[in-house]
């Protein structure tokens, strides 16, 4: 006879709920460690008087992240992870509302009615559809990140903070004084000219259209350097004075863009007459491209989270409007200068070439979302 499992009790936990137990402690464990500095001066925040930025630091980004991205500090010790609202295309105003206002269930998102009044709520709500989810929500600003991740994160970083190079380093955008008197106009100009004296000096007036530069612009303003984005919605001048002696390069006349229809011929074939193989370009990019761009040409592939810049993500909007077979063809065989993306015309045939063109052409750029 098993004297042991007599004498344990019925009522005793079984290991599953011990388990259970456990996993409840260290999560609360956790989430308490993560927003010990929020609980600290819980007695000079002044919920009845918070603003919805306030409000979103001291209760919600422990778990949503600071960018709003579902990567808060306890976001590891949940399940399911926290919202991600930079990917959160489809979700209402009115379901957010409802979530703040009454909780999850299943989830770690509780109620928060106790603490904040239902105009609070709304307050919060619409800070974060106008802070995280613009990109998802607004087709220009998604233009703008997708021109933005093309031609400016390899210099200017992923946040605005400049990347280190030998030749020069962009000014870090997130310092406050720095971006003063940047001014949405001097801005658009600086993409369209260049700047005298940077790495990139002939700016993109012949690369990009009027829209597309604005966008990148806008894209800038709002999402990246939000002390910009406060700015504009407050419509008030700079703190600081204009520079008392402009250079002529800063008061030309901004260069006749193309128009903001222009885009890509999306219908030209490959180059030298060139027939590629979609399947044998599959086979290709999956064995050497995927671990980038991803098996979904998402540019969420394994190594994807190593690299800045990304990888190219082919289905954003200017994806869809630039890269046609020839393009494809020429970055495929000469790389991309400040990439990781190499040259693989120094290994690959131009029929190898082609075959990866044409699988990444038909199965991702001209893929409907």
């Amino acid at each position: 006879m098993n004297i042991s499992r007599l004498m344990r009790s019925p009522l005793q936990p079984t290991d599953a709920l011990r388990a259970c137990l456990a996993w409840t402690f260290s999560l609360w464990v956790a989430c308490c460690g993560a927003s010990s500095s929020a609980l600290a001066d819980d007695r000079q925040f002044k919920s009845e008087n918070a603003k919805p930025e306030e409000i979103f630091r001291h209760s919600c980004a422990v778990c949503h992240g600071e960018r709003g991205n579902g990567q808060g500090r306890a976001s590891n010790n949940l399940n399911p992870r926290p919202r991600d609202f930079t990917q959160s295309s489809n979700l209402t105003r009115e379901a957010m509302i409802n979530a703040v206002t009454y909780g999850r269930p299943g989830t770690a998102m509780m109620s928060w009615t106790r603490k904040y009044s239902p105009q609070q709520i709304e307050g919060v709500v619409d800070y974060i559809r106008g802070r995280f989810m613009l990109v998802a929500l607004d087709p220009h600003i998604e233009t703008g990140r997708a021109v933005y991740g093309h031609f400016c994160q390899v210099c200017h970083g992923d946040r605005g903070q400049g990347v280190k190079s030998a030749a020069d380093t962009p000014r870090d955008w997130t310092v406050p004084k720095v971006i003063m008197n940047f001014t949405r106009e001097r801005m658009i100009a600086a993409v369209a000219q260049g700047k005298h004296g940077a790495t990139v000096s002939a700016g993109f007036s012949d690369k990009l259209s009027a829209d597309q530069m604005s966008a990148s612009v806008d894209y800038i303003r709002r999402v990246l350097l939000p002390a910009l984005a406060e700015r504009d919605q407050d419509k008030s001048p700079p703190t600081a004075a204009q520079p008392a002696s402009p250079s002529p390069q800063q008061n030309a006349p901004l260069p006749a863009a193309k128009s903001a229809s222009a885009q890509a011929d999306m219908s030209l074939p490959l180059p030298k007459g060139l027939v590629g193989d979609i399947k044998r370009g599959e086979k290709f990019f999956m064995g050497n491209c995927a671990t980038c761009h991803g098996k979904l040409g998402n540019g969420e592939g394994p190594r994807a989270f190593f690299l800045n810049p990304s990888p190219r993500n082919f289905h954003d909007a200017y994806s869809h409007t630039n890269l046609n077979r020839p393009t494809l063809f020429s970055v495929i065989t000469t790389g991309k200068p400040g990439t990781v993306m190499p040259a693989w015309g120094k290994v690959l045939s131009e029929q190898e070439i082609a075959n990866v063109a044409e699988f990444v052409f038909q199965t991702f750029v001209q893929a409907k979302n």
